[in-house]
């Protein structure tokens, strides 16, 4: 007999958890999710300023280890990975957001909890029953859940998916912070070597200018040269000197700069020299078709957001449907400790509850600012797309244009070396007044810095497009 009864336990008990399984993943009241069409066209845009985007090895697949090959730049890149505070922010929101997640599912199942009690109370004579005072004790052990909602119509589940893609999408944009903090790290390395490239060269035409008023002071002592040539002279010399201390202070900048991108200070030994110093990065390819932009962090991220929103419009729709908890306890009690686990004094209760809303105008207002919501980031993850779109197409009318732009200054600086040297041989044989050399001084000056300036754009573009094409982290 007693063998029949604990089959009859076993097979209720047995029912019992298929049924709390059932009520745990029971229905989702939130809608089907389906990603929006993307807002921009399926391919790059054409044209004389733009190259070919299939030029090179697809951004996605090329780590940055490889992407970069100078090996001081990948040190400090390493460097900044490792002790960069924004990033190490955007990894302990992401730590933060997972707890979260783990919070609200927890939500799904039922808190257990022992607890153990007892009183002792005195009951004087005129208040007792039988007319004498009286002293009661009682002691219970009890173990069970309280008011544990079942997740009959997908509230909680709605709420446990919207915590899920929140989480997601903190991860997303920590692989977008450590993304830009390696492009924003060699930008600042590669600039810092063109700015020590054009302070270079202000200090090469200090003493260009230096050697020049040497000249002209002789000449102007011999009665050859003018006095308004030799001040022409010196104030050449003077221009150079507020443009070696220009660029000495933009130098000092680039530097606190990278130091705090870094998070500490630099071996100078990792610092580089000039541009030439430094290797050029790997060329990353666009592809043919813009849908790889939907794999780009940032738009992750986005997405994963717009999920989340769809996922809260469950949560508001289940609050139209009754809420059913559930408070169970079973336990011993007795008036002596001594007799609390003896035969007989076992204990146990069961309270069900269901609240059904018959009139909340807020439940009604909510569900309207989910949809809301779920609109708004709709329109938020079109624009992460659109506003990535024009990122990449930016970077591939750059990359079409430079090696055009480098080769015609290149030239250029060639010409004006040749018109400076000639200007500077007509001078000497009295033939041309100092102010052609002035003019050609000052041009020569000024298309040597372009020119540095445009070999750090080809540099910076690469790394430019290999950041919005989504890199290879």
């Amino acid at each position: 007999m007693k063998i029949w009864k604990g089959l009859a336990m076993d097979k209720r008990l047995f029912v019992f958890a298929w049924l709390i399984i059932g009520l745990v993943t029971g229905c989702s009241l939130a809608p089907e999710y389906s990603r929006p069409a993307a807002p921009v066209p399926a391919a790059w845009p054409t044209g004389a300023a733009y190259g070919d985007a299939q030029t090179g090895t697809a951004a996605s697949s090329i780590p940055w280890r490889e992407f970069f090959t100078d090996a001081r730049l990948k040190q400090v890149i390493e460097t900044a990975l490792n002790r960069n505070r924004d990033l190490r922010l955007a990894v302990l929101n992401v730590e933060r957001a997972r707890a979260f997640y783990g919070i609200q599912r927890a939500e799904l199942y039922p808190a257990v909890s022992a607890l153990g009690s007892g009183s002792k109370a005195r009951i004087p004579a005129d208040l007792a029953s039988s007319g004498q005072a009286t002293t009661s004790e009682r002691y219970d052990v009890n173990l069970g859940v309280a008011a544990w909602e079942i997740d009959f119509f997908g509230r909680i589940r709605s709420l446990k998916d919207q915590a899920l893609e929140q989480y997601l999408a903190t991860d997303e944009a920590r692989r977008s912070a450590q993304l830009l903090l390696v492009s924003s790290t060699a930008q600042a390395y590669f600039g810092l070597a063109a700015d020590r490239e054009t302070r270079k060269t202000a200090l090469a035409t200090l003493d260009t200018q230096e050697a020049t008023y040497r000249l002209v002071r002789k000449q102007n002592d011999l009665g050859i040269a003018t006095e308004l040539d030799l001040k022409r002279a010196e104030s050449q010399v003077e221009a150079a000197r507020v443009e070696v201390a220009r660029w000495t202070q933009i130098t000092a900048l680039d530097e606190n700069a990278l130091t705090l991108l870094v998070g500490g200070p630099l071996p100078a030994e990792l610092l580089p020299e000039d541009l030439g110093d430094v290797r050029e990065p790997a060329e990353p390819a666009a592809g043919l078709s813009s849908e790889i932009l939907l794999q780009r962090p940032d738009v992750l991220a986005a997405e994963h957001l717009l999920k989340a929103s769809n996922a809260n419009i469950g949560a508001a729709r289940a609050a139209f449907f009754p809420r059913i908890s559930l408070t169970a306890a079973f336990g011993t009690a007795s008036a002596d400790l001594s007799g609390l686990f003896k035969g007989g004094s076992g204990t146990w209760s069961f309270a069900p509850q269901i609240a059904m809303p018959i009139f909340d105008a807020r439940i009604s207002s909510a569900y309207d600012v989910t949809k809301a919501e779920q609109a708004i980031s709709v329109a938020q993850y079109e624009k992460a797309i659109q506003t990535a779109f024009r990122e990449v197409s930016d970077a591939l009318a750059v990359r079409g244009t430079v090696e055009k732009q480098i080769a015609a200054q290149s030239a250029l600086v060639e010409a004006v070396a040749e018109t400076y040297r000639l200007s500077e041989i007509r001078y000497n044989l009295g033939l041309d007044s100092y102010l052609g050399v002035l003019d050609a001084q000052r041009s020569l000056y000024s298309a040597r810095q372009g020119f540095t300036g445009l070999r750090l754009v080809r540099f910076a573009n690469r790394v430019a497009l290999y950041q919005v094409l989504g890199g290879g982290l």
